[in-house]
């Protein structure tokens, strides 16, 4: 088809999760249709950062044109083949600064942008839709505020996008979620021991709290609340005792803290572009420590812990039915509102029904869970009461 209305870019930053590959399908066929060219950007901003303007520059590793046959070959998968990165244009370091313009960007971190905006200018890209979470979307509205026509759409695992209720990946990694947990049961309770799970999730739980929701733990750990070694052990201890199989099972965001802790819990001291250290740990910690302050809720007996850390598997692999509908409805959103001549925007799901809100709720503001409605500080549980006019997925913050 001719190249009747334009060049859409696509591209998908940060963490992978399932219901990348489908947003790309329905934006590609959708665009494609309707008279425009379509391109993916390789490897999140990277591709741009790298990108060499020039006629002669091999670029096919930073940037391919998207036809039907492409996308629909890879729109079943998880992942994302356009592949992503954590690159942050914004705060590049010189080590990572491509060298045809090392002469150019000298600091020891810099601000690329000016390159960025060329080569998108070179590609002759005349909307952008990048498909992210907040660190992702946040560079988003950057260009954004540059003259850029962006509509993005989110995606995280941790379903923390402010602006949204829902973002692509969180379902599949709320059922793999209650699938493994359900499936590591059967260990825990062979042994009779405590069952501690740790689970994705920085700064909201809501990826402890909805499978604990769904029965598939006793207590949950989120972010929001810091919590007491000796409270949740007790807790623990007590649902180990009424079960008829002698044990108990807790699910622990990554990001949650212990009580008197001053930072959260992390494999090292390095910092992606971001300013985000890798998180891990926590969950070590709550199984180190609840086997051996058990014997002080277990008549002196010591309580052996089963300790899993999820990580990558529930964010590997094919999404699940709602990861495979919804960017297909985002997808199609962006399309709408570029042919509504209509940018700066983020397609969402809001009071239940799909809409767009200004990308600017992407840095206006954080979306963690609302404590006093949806957590239940002295029980370590969410709370199970007036679901009447909630959203899907229950535990969402208003704009």
């Amino acid at each position: 088809m001719s190249n009747k209305k334009g060049t859409i870019g696509i591209l998908t930053g940060g963490g992978d999760v399932p219901g990348l590959n489908p947003a790309i399908r329905a934006v590609t066929i959708r665009a494609l249709r309707e008279g425009y060219r379509v391109i993916g950007v390789r490897c999140g901003w990277a591709g741009l950062v790298n990108f060499v303007p020039d006629e002669g520059a091999d670029n096919s590793e930073h940037v391919q044109v998207l036809t039907e046959d492409v996308v629909n070959r890879a729109g079943r998968t998880g992942g994302t083949f356009l592949h992503t990165s954590r690159t942050r244009p914004s705060h590049l370091p010189h080590a990572l600064v491509p060298e045809h313009l090392q002469g150019v960007y000298t600091d020891e971190i810099n601000d690329v942008t000016p390159h960025v905006l060329k080569n998108l200018e070179f590609l002759g890209t005349d909307v952008l839709i990048p498909i992210g979470g907040d660190d992702t979307l946040s560079y988003a509205e950057r260009l954004a505020r540059e003259g850029v026509k962006v509509v993005a759409i989110p995606k995280t695992m941790d379903n923390d996008v402010p602006g949204t209720d829902y973002c692509v990946g969180f379902s599949t990694c709320v059922t793999r979620t209650i699938e493994l947990t359900h499936t590591l049961r059967t260990t825990a309770g062979s042994h009779e021991r405590f069952l501690v799970i740790e689970v994705f999730g920085r700064y909201a739980g809501y990826t402890v709290l909805l499978p604990t929701m769904a029965g598939a733990a006793d207590r949950c750990l989120i972010p929001e609340q810091p919590f007491n070694m000796d409270h949740i052990t007790e807790l623990l201890s007590h649902d180990r005792e009424r079960s008829p199989s002698n044990y108990s099972v807790v699910l622990v965001s990554e990001g949650a803290t212990i009580a008197g802790d001053t930072e959260m819990s992390f494999e090292g001291e390095e910092r992606d572009q971001y300013g985000h250290k890798k998180l891990g740990g926590i969950g070590d910690r709550v199984a180190a420590q609840i086997k051996e302050l058990s014997p002080k809720y277990n008549h002196g007996r010591r309580i052996n812990v089963v300790n899993q850390r999820l990580g990558y598997l529930v964010r590997c692999g094919d999404p699940d039915a709602l990861d495979s509908v919804v960017p297909m409805a985002f997808g199609n959103m962006a399309l709408d509102l570029i042919l509504d001549n209509s940018s700066g925007r983020l397609v969402c799901v809001r009071n239940g029904v799909y809409d767009n809100v200004p990308i600017s709720a992407v840095t206006g503001s954080k979306k963690n869970v609302d404590v006093d409605k949806h957590y239940n500080v002295e029980r370590l549980r969410p709370k199970y009461k007036r679901f009447a006019g909630q959203p899907l997925f229950i535990m969402t913050s208003a704009l």
